[in-house]
């Protein structure tokens, strides 16, 4: 058979600067799992074809136009894309097959247009699917996440097609993603994750890839994709340290300052981490992930920018993750107290995140029960500048307000000046200049919003809940996104089923584990 798998990594560029981020920084997003189909494929026999749409050519192109199967992944953002690309793969009498974070979170509209979709996945799910065991119109899932991860070496055909420039260049942004976990031991509401059980992986695939690497792919840049890194962190970290001192491959990380306490910082300096991502979300909610305790406010935030600061002195780049318009956010402290954290700390950037209600997760259910998911909204907007809930402490108005208030303080030519002041490294410059430059138009973004909120009366009833018809102008932006293929969805394509699989109508076979 030929089987096509497709990783859409994101939407088509629309301009210049658009095109060389996609180029440069969005090609290196590529998924593990989509990977480790294309080698269980290979494995079977099947001519396998696998490609990463990253925004800039034409996804429809990537693949071989006579597939029997093709295997598309996506994440919420893009699955207006994913949607257009199957409606064109069954003309051409491909069956299609979805999985990813959106498959996960919305199972039931990804069927309006897919044959298949796959919750969780292992090899022998996808000898079943290719073996015609399912029928079209299910939702299938193995009975557990995958644990045997192809080793580096096995799905170096995938990194050299995903990572190198024309599959053949390596780059010093080159990533080869890897895993050293799965699952995560915290139940943040709002996470996909949020009921997955942790498990660490073989810690001799772990050695075997880092040897692999450090030794084919000397100075490479390694992506962790784990959902929280080294919870298990002897364990993960006797590895990392019997690498060769000079040999140690630099890597990326997410993960809880909870997990890099005591003397844990030093060992990332020495396995030669380059970057740590911690989630902070709230200053008033998940403190157990900030190893903070019970505390709040100014105390937790002082507590968090000092755990910082240790960090600061070990890792070269730093990221702190916040929510902002949780149903604990009210008034202005939220917001005063991110400044306040920005002040403490310029050598870390901030990323401030709008809340999105993906399905399955805790915080879905609880905004659906309450009607507060806006339903008309497509899924192309659900990510930062938009708006997809109606919050409980904010309204409309007032919330965009105190965005802009945020992301302003964040991309101050002020605030630009410390953290340039702070770092060392020349590249880490370019970053600071660059994502100030991001946050810079996402405040135009948001402004934009703003001003329709205060002067088009059904704009703002709309966000407010009190129409479910969609405006005009998403209309619009979401046919400029997704570009030549907007035609191939209608108003009623991109309006979403948010309603959960029933396993009485939708047929929910469970693969072997």
């Amino acid at each position: 058979m030929k089987v096509g798998i497709l990783d859409i990594l994101g939407l088509p560029a629309r301009r210049p600067a658009e095109f060389g981020y996609r180029l440069l920084i969005t090609k290196q997003f590529a998924s593990i799992t989509p990977q480790a189909v294309s080698v269980w494929c290979r494995r079977l026999g099947h001519q396998t074809f696998y490609a990463t749409y990253y925004g800039v050519g034409r996804p429809d192109r990537q693949l071989p136009a006579d597939l029997d199967v093709v295997f598309i992944a996506c994440y919420t953002q893009v699955s207006h894309l994913a949607y257009a690309l199957a409606t064109l793969y069954r003309r051409a009498g491909v069956r299609t097959v979805v999985g990813g974070p959106h498959a996960k979170a919305f199972p039931v509209d990804c069927l309006r247009f897919f044959d298949l979709v796959v919750q969780e996945c292992d090899a022998e799910l996808v000898a079943d699917i290719l073996a015609g065991q399912f029928d079209p119109g299910s939702i299938v899932s193995a009975a557990k996440p995958f644990d045997d991860v192809p080793a580096v070496e096995e799905r170096m055909p995938e990194i050299r097609s995903s990572a190198f420039f024309w599959g053949r260049r390596r780059l010093r942004l080159s990533a080869v993603p890897m895993l050293a976990s799965m699952g995560c031991p915290y139940r943040c509401d709002f996470c996909i994750d949020w009921n997955s059980t942790y498990r660490p992986l073989s810690t001799d695939r772990l050695d075997a890839d880092l040897r692999y690497v450090s030794r084919h792919l000397p100075g490479a840049l390694i992506v962790f994709h784990d959902p929280n890194f080294a919870v298990t962190f002897d364990q993960v970290f006797d590895v990392l340290e019997a690498q060769p001192p000079g040999r140690r491959p630099p890597y990326i990380i997410e993960s809880s300052l909870t997990v890099l306490r005591g003397d844990r910082p030093r060992r990332l300096k020495e396995t030669n981490c380059a970057m740590v991502a911690p989630g902070v979300e709230s200053w008033t909610d998940y403190s157990n992930k900030a190893g903070v305790g019970r505390a709040g406010g100014v105390a937790k935030v002082d507590r968090v920018a000092d755990h910082f600061a240790v960090l600061a002195e070990n890792v070269p780049y730093l990221q702190a993750n916040f929510i902002f318009g949780l149903d604990t956010d009210q008034g202005d402290e939220p917001v005063e107290l991110t400044k306040r954290f920005m002040d403490r700390t310029p050598f870390v950037y901030p990323t401030i995140n709008i809340p999105v209600p993906f399905g399955g997760t805790p915080l879905h259910e609880e905004l659906a029960a309450a009607g507060r998911i806006l339903a008309g909204m497509p899924f192309i907007f659900y990510y930062a500048p938009y708006l997809v809930t109606t919050l409980k402490h904010y309204d409309p108005v007032t919330y965009y307000e105190k965005l802009i208030e945020l992301y302003a303080y964040a991309a101050s030519p002020q605030m630009l000046r410390r953290r340039l002041q702070t770092s060392s490294h020349r590249a880490i410059g370019y970053v600071h200049r660059a994502r100030t430059a991001s946050f810079r138009a996402d405040i135009a973004s948001f402004r934009q919003i703003l001003g329709m909120l205060r002067s088009d009366r059904r704009f703002l009833a709309f966000h407010e809940g009190r129409t479910a018809t969609l405006p005009e102008f998403y209309r619009r932006v979401g046919d400029r996104m997704l570009g030549r293929y907007a035609e191939l969805l209608s108003i009623a394509d991109r309006t979403p089923d948010l309603s959960p699989a029933d396993p009485g109508r939708h047929h929910l076979p469970i693969g072997k584990s």
